[in-house]
């Protein structure tokens, strides 16, 4: 019997060593995880929803710390594969009142994650499915396996949600279209950025460009980031604004995961969009305010008391 899910994502964990201070000067690091995917899963989670996890993980000494975090968490682990070889790891410190990083993910289990891994009993006892252009990026077999779970998601009625969370550093601009362009038919919400995924996708940081790129793919539900300014929503067609509230900034690592996570949780249990970014902004407030990008992920209860004061 299969545990009928919210939200299954695709992914990798990769563990998460973050100081308050410069990478150069720090001597104490508090341990804990991350992966863009799984920030969004986790921060589902702790709204609400009940999750579930598709990965590959290592059999070194960071394994079993990472498999009890995230089945303490409660996020489902049924599916997690394990196999030779090493976990991805990285630091975050802060230096000049910015975040700094070094990741350590070459050659890692999660890049060997492969269709034959994937039961698709399972994702037919979920109502959606998540993945990145991030996690496209790992390798072959995981690109495959995003494509395939999505078409699946698609000929079964179930929601698809993507966001393309492109990286220089990771891809190249026609990289992340070819990721994109496999994807988008099965889609129905994606997240994006202006500062970086709609230059690489379609050559323009212009909203309303990018929104009716997306509404020439058929994508019915699209949630953009325009940097420093606030949040467009385009759902079947209704389009709403919500401009960014001032927020005291620690680390923002990890932030739109988290609102991702947020907004799907909220969307799945019927809210309207707007009222959906709403939240998943005010859970994205509290999330910056700490070090880490998922150990900072607030609770249901703390989102939506901001929830409430700010827009109640």
């Amino acid at each position: 019997m299969y545990e009928n899910l919210d939200i299954v994502a695709i992914g990798e964990g990769l563990v998460e060593l973050s100081s308050n201070t410069s990478l150069k000067f720090a001597q104490i690091f508090d341990k804990f995880y991350g992966g863009d995917s799984l920030g969004t899963a986790i921060a589902a989670l702790r709204c609400g929803s009940c999750t579930g996890y598709i990965t590959k993980l290592a059999t070194d000494n960071f394994s079993e710390y990472l498999l009890d975090a995230w089945t303490s968490e409660g996020l489902d682990t049924s599916q997690i594969k394990f196999t030779n070889g090493q976990n991805g790891l990285y630091f975050v410190g802060k230096k000049d009142n910015k975040s700094e990083f070094i990741f350590y993910r070459r050659k890692t289990a999660a890049m060997n994650l492969s269709i034959e891994d994937i039961d698709f009993n399972y994702i037919k006892n979920t109502k959606c499915v998540y993945a990145t252009g991030f996690v496209q990026s790992l390798s072959l077999s995981v690109r495959e396996v995003v494509r395939e779970i999505f078409k699946f998601a698609k000929e079964n009625d179930i929601l698809v949600a993507y966001d393309p969370n492109f990286s220089p550093k990771v891809s190249s601009d026609a990289e992340a279209k070819e990721y994109f362009e496999e994807v988008a038919p099965y889609c129905d919400i994606i997240f994006l950025n202006t500062k970086a995924d709609s230059k690489a996708l379609f050559d323009t940081d212009s909203c309303d460009k990018v929104l009716k790129n997306l509404a020439d793919n058929a994508i019915s539900t699209c949630v953009i980031r325009e940097y420093k300014k606030g949040l467009h929503i385009l759902n079947c067609g209704c389009y709403d604004y919500l401009e960014y509230q001032n927020a005291r900034i620690i680390d923002s690592t990890g932030w739109e995961s988290a609102f991702n996570g947020a907004f799907l949780n909220y969307f799945l249990k019927g809210h309207d969009t707007i009222k959906c970014a709403q939240l998943a902004n005010s859970l994205s407030i509290l999330q910056i305010r700490d070090v880490g990008a998922i150990k900072s992920i607030p609770s249901r209860l703390e989102t939506e008391k901001l929830f409430n004061e700010i827009y109640g």
